[in-house]
């Protein structure tokens, strides 16, 4: 590995945030505008370690709340690069709602978001290319260099 590569691990990460009242509406569902907040952040950051730069969101594939999060519940995304371009960046995260006391987990969502990392000029800047390790990372660039192809088909539609 070069220093022009990164591995897929180096990029991940792990946040945790417990649910308060504040997040929630009257029924006490997370609003999805809180949860698409902390999803960017998760992206931006595994996105940063990974061009070690900063980045801005370019864009979001859609979210599909599977499961509600309610107020209590400790909140668990993990965001992992999975495609590099010349300069930008896109990032699997995924989130995950658990009982605190009982320790049950839900899958709630995944959402995929693409980053453009940004010189000091704030200039799109080339990034390290992304490295698999496992053939797990290796089927999720794969994937993550389709859904790119596609973003980009649709672009030139509109």
């Amino acid at each position: 590995m070069t220093a022009l590569e990164k591995t897929v691990r180096a990029s991940r990460i792990n946040i945790a945030q417990l649910m308060q009242p504040e997040h929630a509406n009257n029924l006490g569902n997370v609003h999805g505008g809180w949860i698409m907040k902390l999803v960017d952040e998760a992206g931006a950051l595994a996105c940063m370690r990974h061009a070690q730069r900063r980045v801005v969101t370019v864009a979001i594939d859609s979210m599909v709340f599977r499961q509600p999060i309610r107020i209590g519940d400790l909140v668990i995304l993990t965001a992992e690069v999975t495609y590099t371009g010349r300069t930008s960046i896109e990032a699997e995260v995924q989130v995950q709602a658990e009982n605190p006391i009982t320790g049950e987990r839900n899958h709630t969502n995944t959402a995929y978001l693409v980053y453009v990392a940004l010189d000091d000029e704030g200039k799109p800047t080339a990034i390290p290319v992304i490295k698999a390790e496992t053939e797990d990372e290796e089927k999720k660039l794969q994937e993550g260099q389709e859904r790119q192809k596609r973003r980009l088909a649709q672009n030139k539609l509109l």
